[in-house]
């Protein structure tokens, strides 16, 4: 009946297993047990395919509680792991699942249905099979996206999850325009802000509008010059209003797109020119420097390092470059297009974005970092440290930092001798 099941969810346990036997040399070094005891791989892979059908089959379950769970445990389990050739055989079975849940569910269930679809594109990657879960799906969520009876927490999860399957699988310029269309209708409406009397309207659909306008610009990165050109110009004098908005996440939004669209501009124009340039340095300056007591010191740290970069790269066109580890690897963050499109993975990844990186062809070849690197156990253990090795450096940084922070904090320290 409708009573809802015990759903085991998907464990740390079943994550740290190596499932697939084609992936199973992939693993980060530190994460080599020396002298472990040998595991059966195909027992294993038997026992996880044998727990995820299970909740798949739980995700037509009676009890929405039920059903919800089951997702989460999906998701943890596609985050974690890849699994292309299980889900291939099951991919009509998950869609047909995922549109049910998105709906008729409520809205918790809307949103982790809309998580394990993107979850499901990211697995299959560009292909044949994409395509038709996104002609599935692409419509559902429009729909919901666009359904102001709809909670705005599905309809900001149906927005991030319909640009990162575009993103994915779209190879028709119109489904593109499209879509990029129907997530410019929900984010202008912050535009609108300063002229709209009812504030608390506004700033309810704030997360709705920060989604849509974080998804277009994703989308924006992969459209043909022209068509960049005419987005730039519909908004790169609009958005520095957003600048202005009481969230700061919509602060930071819009500051970043911003920067990505200065960029876009002078790669596809050598003489761009912005009209409101020293308005615009002046309201991003203000916001690197911001001192409002009224703000949380946390939130005035965070703006001050995002929109200093920011400044940067309107004023100077500079982007402080970062590193990104994984495994043996590394890549390097040179430019807000490959930020925006880092971050945007990293959301709906989170912790299993190194392990993608590895091992999942479409985020290589997203991130051009070629085909997996393909390392065995002999090499692994080649690489990594003893633990003795490993507690004696430790130690010895450990020392050094506090002997250093101690002559810092000592006020009677000739401050001199450290210039």
């Amino acid at each position: 009946g409708g009573q809802p099941r015990n759903v085991q969810p998907f464990s740390d346990e079943d994550a740290s297993i190596e499932t697939m036997s084609h992936c199973s040399g992939f693993s980060d070094p530190a994460s080599f047990t020396e002298d472990g005891p040998e595991v059966d791989e195909e027992a294993t892979q038997e026992d996880l395919e044998y727990k995820l059908k299970g909740f798949i089959d739980l995700t037509l379950d009676k009890s929405a509680k039920t059903r919800q769970a089951a997702l989460e445990s999906l998701k943890s389990a596609f985050s974690s792991k890849i699994l292309y050739e299980f889900i291939m055989e099951r991919r009509m079975t998950l869609t047909d699942s995922i549109e049910r849940c998105i709906k008729k569910g409520k809205s918790d269930e809307q949103c982790a249905a809309a998580g394990l679809a993107c979850l499901l594109c990211v697995q299959m990657g560009s292909g044949i099979e994409s395509e038709e879960i996104f002609k599935t799906l692409g419509p559902v969520l429009k729909k919901i996206i666009c359904d102001g009876t709809a909670s705005i927490q599905a309809r900001q999860a149906c927005a991030t999850c319909l640009g990162i399957c575009c993103f994915i699988v779209t190879d028709d310029i119109t489904e593109l325009y499209s879509t990029m269309e129907c997530l410019e209708n929900v984010f202008t409406k912050a535009y609108q802000r300063d002229r709209d009397t009812n504030g608390v309207s506004s700033n309810h659909n704030t997360v709705l509008h920060i989604s849509a306008l974080l998804a277009w610009t994703l989308l924006l990165t992969i459209c043909p010059i022209n068509e960049v050109k005419k987005k730039i110009e519909m908004h790169l004098h609009k958005l520095p209003s957003l600048l202005s908005c009481d969230d700061l996440s919509m602060r930071i939004a819009a500051g970043e797109t911003l920067a990505l669209l200065f960029e876009l501009a002078r790669e596809t124009d050598a003489d761009f020119f912005y009209e409101d340039m020293e308005l615009l340095t002046e309201k991003l300056r203000a916001l690197a420097t911001d001192g409002n007591k009224h703000r949380a010191k946390v939130d005035k740290r965070k703006q001050r390092s995002v929109f200093r970069d920011v400044l940067r790269a309107v004023e100077e066109r500079d982007f402080p470059t970062e590193m990104v580890k994984f495994g043996p690897e590394r890549m390097y963050i040179d430019c807000w297009v490959k930020k925006q499109t880092y971050d945007t993975f990293k959301e709906i990844l989170g912790s299993g974005m190194q392990y993608h990186l590895q091992s999942n062809d479409f985020l290589r070849n997203v991130f051009e970092l070629g085909p997996p690197v393909m390392l065995d156990a002999a090499t692994l253990k080649t690489m990594k440290i003893s633990r003795f090795e490993r507690h004696l450096y430790n130690s010895a940084a450990f020392k050094a930092r506090t002997k250093a922070r101690s002559k810092c904090r000592d006020k009677r320290a000739d401050v001199g001798e450290f210039f």
